[in-house]
Order: C-alpha cells, then structure tokens, then sequence
C-alpha cells in the first residue's frame, strides 16, 4: 500500500517556476515507478511523464519537454516536478501515481492533486 501527498502547487506567472512534490508513505516506495498527470478545467487528464524506481529513466510528454524535470529522492520517500518556462496552458491540477512498471500508462496509486495556476 501506498499512499501519495503533492504539495507545491501555486499561482505563479508565465515563465516563472514551480516545483511539486509528492511524498510517499510505505518503506516499498522506491519499488515503485512515479507518474505526473495534470487535468485542466473540462479537459481529460493528461499525463506529463514519469520516472523509474531509481531515478535513472524519465519520460516526457514533448509538450512539456525541456520544461518540466522529475526527479526523486528515494531516501526521502519523494518525487519531484521541476516546472520552468511556464505557460498559461500549463494550468492544471497535478497528480501523482504510482506503479510498478515504468513502461505502464495503469497507476494503481494516486493523490489527491494539488493546483497549478498560470497567469498570463
């Protein structure tokens, strides 16, 4: 069982940054995959990309490449999303899963979100 907690979120200008968090509960933490989606208002959710069990593999969405970096510190139980260069359509909530596959698009954990607001 895992349970996940983002925090982080904001109101934040065009081009300025943001940095997500999303801390974990359960020692099996770093067994485990971690997912970033966002969803914004009437809009399917979307994911952003995501990073294996140890931090050596990310994957990126192209419309946020370059921009976005997740990272994690295994040792803290947390996975982080580095937002630079934002833009107005990068307003969303942002969500964090879990799996254990990196390869999989199916999370079986999720949090609860946190809000992502960009002015323009």
């Amino acid at each position: 069982q895992v349970q996940l907690v983002e925090s982080g979120g904001g109101l934040v200008q065009a081009g300025g940054s943001l940095r997500l968090s999303c801390g974990a509960s359960g020692r099996t933490f770093r067994n485990y995959a971690v997912g970033w989606f966002r969803q914004a208002p009437g809009k399917e959710r979307e994911f952003v990309g995501n990073i294996n069990w140890s931090g050596g593999f990310t994957y990126y969405v192209d419309s946020v490449k370059g921009r976005f970096t997740i990272s994690r510190d295994n040792a803290k139980n947390t996975v982080y999303l580095q937002m630079n260069s934002l833009k107005p359509e990068d307003t969303a909530v942002y969500s964090c899963a879990a799996n254990t596959d990196f390869y999989s698009r199916e999370y079986k954990y999720w949090g609860q979100g946190t809000q992502v607001t960009v002015s323009s």
